[in-house]
């Protein structure tokens, strides 16, 4: 922007300049040729008294001392001699010596010819001639300085251009790092407002932005949290339910996956009233994926599900959280026990290739029916349908994707790939 405001701001004053100094040029050139004109004709007619008296004498010695004005002079008589025979009686000569005066362009100058008249036998012709150097006196030293003038003036123009538009593209750098800023998370960044009106009001507008934006965070912050812990009072009663079954075994597995989601429910709340982080979370999916997978198939067994699993006897560091790795996980498993039949086995496979990790997700139902099933919101059941949408957010957020394909046997399947951080045997 800085050198398009330049350049067209220098291409303005040149169109200026021509149209100014141009005419100026030749103004000074026609002057110059019109005052080396008409200071010939001034000398050319004081001669004219003298010529008129017919003293061919007194004439000769006058245009002997008149040679040295650079205008030379030479006089037709009427008799058709001449004082410089170098001169020849050409037709304009011809034309004076009927009565006219004429001044005409001839080769290398212009001649001025004056007729006297009334003197002894008829009319007589003064003749002056002006060179090209002479009509042309200094007018190359005023173009010299209308040019350098032109080129002051240019330059000028074009650094004063340049300063503004320097200022201008500051102003309009810092805005647009103030909504990089923004777009990051930094909701802290702020611009401070200058320049032009224009840019003046860009600069408060985005200020007022970015602390609106920051307000309705922290509220949907609180929203989020308050509704979070309003989740603690069913699993309390959950958890008082559990106690009480009769089976201990049985009360003390429900109780311990309470207390998982109980400390779930308190990461959600701590989570969501902290600003976003900019730390990488890590966890081992191998770890994570079997702990997942073992608690799912007690549910299994008594749906008679077939699970099978296969993952890398070796841990596989991805960039995700061990907490956000099991939501995505649970939420893939909880979509197979609630869109496949009782019986209808499934699979959970964890693949380490080179950098990245493919968790693979698939079962022997019908399939997926749907085409939109990844937009937020879209279910074929009577359910949220922000499963999927869930852990495709999960997985770009850590580097990686989310497909929908068919298992080999025919049914769903879902591969999500997470970037690998390191590994270890």
């Amino acid at each position: 922007m800085r050198r398009y405001i330049t350049l067209l701001v220098a291409a303005t004053t040149s169109l200026v300049l021509v149209a100014f100094l141009a005419p100026l040029a030749l103004l000074v050139r026609d002057v110059a040729a019109t005052r080396a004109v008409g200071s010939a004709t001034v000398r050319a007619q004081s001669l004219a008294p003298m010529v008129a008296t017919g003293d061919r004498r007194t004439v000769e010695i006058t245009l002997q001392q008149a040679a040295s004005s650079g205008y030379p002079l030479a006089v037709f008589w009427p008799d058709g001699t001449g004082t410089d025979p170098s001169v020849p009686r050409d037709p304009a000569v011809r034309l004076a010596a009927r009565g006219r005066s004429v001044t005409v362009d001839a080769a290398g100058g212009r001649e001025i010819l004056v007729a006297v008249l009334g003197g002894p036998g008829g009319t007589a012709v003064i003749r002056t001639f002006v060179s090209k150097a002479q009509l042309r006196a200094g007018v190359r030293r005023a173009w010299t300085i209308l040019a350098l003038l032109g080129a002051g003036l240019l330059t000028v123009s074009v650094l004063l251009a340049d300063r503004l538009a320097h200022s201008l593209v500051r102003r309009i750098a810092a805005l647009a790092a103030l909504s990089q800023r923004l777009s990051r998370g930094d909701l802290e960044a702020r611009v401070q407002p200058g320049g032009p009106p224009e840019i003046r009001d860009v600069g408060v507008g985005l200020n007022h932005l970015a602390t609106r934006i920051a307000e309705l965070l922290a509220r949907e912050r609180e929203s989020a949290a308050d509704l979070s812990h309003r989740l603690r009072t069913p699993l309390t009663v959950l958890r008082l339910e559990a106690e009480s079954l009769r089976d201990p075994a049985e009360a003390d597995r429900i109780g311990k996956q309470v207390d998982v989601l109980e400390r779930t429910v308190t990461r959600l709340i701590n989570d969501t009233r902290r600003p976003a982080r900019q730390d990488r979370a890590l966890c081992d999916a191998t770890a994570v994926v079997s702990e997942r997978v073992a608690f799912w198939s007690a549910l299994a067994d008594e749906q008679d599900r077939a699970v099978s699993l296969r993952v890398p006897d070796h841990p596989v560091v991805v960039t995700v959280g061990g907490v956000e790795l099991s939501a995505c996980l649970d939420a893939l498993l909880t979509n197979v026990f609630a869109h496949t039949a009782e019986g209808t086995a499934f699979g959970v496979a964890l693949d380490h290739r080179g950098p990245v990790a493919y968790l693979t997700v698939g079962d022997d139902g019908p399939g997926f029916p749907g085409r939109h099933l990844l937009r937020r919101g879209a279910s074929s059941a009577a359910s949220s349908g922000l499963g999927l949408d869930i852990v495709r957010r999960t997985a770009e957020a850590a580097g990686g994707s989310l497909r929908l394909g068919v298992s080999p046997a025919g049914g769903a399947q879902v591969i999500v790939d997470f970037r690998v951080l390191q590994s270890g045997s």
